[in-house]
């Protein structure tokens, strides 16, 4: 059986990641309530005009 050679890598020191920054919440996702308030009015205006619909036809 034939030696195995040893390869040598040039490994970096992984650096340390520091600590996270605690986040506001309420200030990042601020646009996912706007969003879900303006998918609620769009869906309460088409299943009303449905219901509209459903009455006339």
């Amino acid at each position: 059986m034939a030696k195995r050679s040893r390869v040598q890598t040039n490994r970096k020191p992984v650096p340390r990641q520091k600590a996270a920054e605690p986040v506001n919440l309420a200030e990042e996702y601020r646009y996912v309530t706007e969003d879900l308030k303006r998918i609620g009015i769009i869906a309460a205006i088409l299943i009303g005009g449905l219901l509209v619909l459903a009455f006339i036809l």
